[in-house]
């Protein structure tokens, strides 16, 4: 199945930065987390309801700490391109990641390592379509930072990602995390993505894991380009926003799928990058459900909005 097919002409802003590249619609990855919970499960009763809500639809794939990243970037990439179809990838490798949540800590070993992974993962890309969102939090935790030292060297990283992705992966569309509407003053943010080199790439990312409306979210982001004094293109994790926020961010229950990835939207495309039925840690409705790890009773709860 094709989701939201793309226009047919490719827009490049003022400095040559990409937007969303012409392809015939966003690559469904066979092997997500429910797309592989299904096929190991076909005989449960919630595998056919997941099957459709969920793994038969454009995902976001996650890549973290990995020797050969270009490879396995370039071999996914390679498989959506074969299709003319346009993959959705994360980097998340920062070190000291998720300094304010704790659940999905981990990363690189240092900024030399990061620095060394971040320019495979771009260079894995290459010239091929491609739509990738750099370190989701690693804007946001900042306000959960107490060196000096840490932070320059983390707004340093997330610059050097924007100029490997502008350098190495032209085509490419990449936006900066930039957190979602209720985390960071819109100004105090636009700062954060000049520092982090924002105007090297498409633009901002907003939203990802969370579950603001979209409307809340579209808000947000012209507050940030106001402050920005710049258009930046942006993009919306509508994945789990269909109930909206009920001021939690972990494991909440009565969430529910928000609206399937497209282009457009009041945004340069809503997108599913949080996986849903995903768990954000050991918290909320699934106490003992690692970050990262897939539950159906969550993903049927996201179906449901309960």
């Amino acid at each position: 199945m094709r989701w939201a097919v793309l226009s047919a002409t490719l827009l490049v802003l003022a400095g040559g930065v990409p937007a969303p590249a012409a392809t015939a619609g966003f690559y469904v990855n066979p092997d997500s987390a429910p797309a592989a919970w299904v096929r190991a499960n076909p005989g449960d009763s919630r595998a056919s309801t997941i099957q459709a809500s969920i793994a038969g639809r454009p995902i976001a794939r996650w890549f973290g700490d990995d020797a050969n990243i270009g490879a396995t970037v370039g071999s996914y990439v390679g498989a959506a391109a074969s299709h003319n179809q346009l993959p959705v990838l994360v980097a998340y490798n920062l070190p000291g990641r998720d300094v304010c949540g704790g659940e999905s800590s981990g990363g690189a070993s240092g900024v030399g390592a990061y620095e060394t992974w971040v320019s495979g993962f771009a260079a894995g890309i290459g010239t091929k379509p491609a739509v990738v969102v750099i370190e989701p939090d690693g804007l946001a935790d900042i306000s959960c930072m107490t060196s000096s030292s840490d932070i320059a060297d983390r707004l340093a990283m997330l610059a050097f990602a924007a100029r490997m992705f502008h350098e190495k992966a032209p085509t490419a569309s990449a936006y900066l995390d930039a957190g979602n509407a209720g985390w960071v003053a819109a100004d105090t943010m636009a700062g954060r993505l000049k520092s982090a080199g924002v105007s090297d790439i498409r633009g901002f990312a907003l939203n990802v894991s969370n579950f603001y409306t979209t409307a809340s979210s579209i808000t947000y982001a012209n507050a940030v380009n106001a402050a920005l004094g710049r258009a930046a293109g942006f993009v919306i994790d509508t994945s789990r926003n269909g109930n909206g926020s009920n001021g939690q961010w972990c494991n909440p229950s009565g969430r529910k799928l928000g609206t399937a990835p497209q282009n457009g939207g009041g945004a340069d495309m809503l997108l599913w990058i949080k996986t849903p039925g995903v768990s954000d840690g050991k918290c909320g409705v699934a106490p003992t459900v690692p970050a990262g790890q897939f539950s159906p009773d969550l993903a049927v709860r996201l179906i449901n909005g309960t």
